[in-house]
């Protein structure tokens, strides 16, 4: 028997990781391409011109964002094998059974 609680609260979570990746990603996947095919980064702004800034805090915050999506995922994953593993709610004794079927 598993457990739903753990197994819906896996979907929601690699849920809100996948669209957070998807919503917000585009943001962080330029300071790779920036550092390896032209050596500098810039910072770009929408009301005033791109600032050259250091590529390592560029990549820092990108990688920053990877982790925050992988944990959501990895949690996610987790709670759905425990969800499927789970029994624990089926492990009761016999005399705290309440109920329709309870025999005395």
């Amino acid at each position: 028997m598993s457990d739903m609680r753990f197994i819906i609260l896996g979907v929601a979570l690699i849920f809100v990781g996948v669209i957070v990746l998807g919503a917000f990603g585009h943001e962080y996947q330029a300071a790779t391409i920036e550092s390896n095919e032209f050596g500098t980064c810039y910072e770009y702004f929408d009301d005033k011109p791109p600032q050259k800034i250091n590529c390592s805090f560029k990549i820092m915050d990108q990688t920053v964002f990877f982790g925050l999506v992988l944990a959501f995922i990895a949690a996610g994953i987790i709670s759905l094998i425990k969800g499927i593993r789970g029994d624990w709610d089926s492990k009761i004794k016999p005399e705290d059974v309440v109920g329709p079927g309870k025999e005395e």
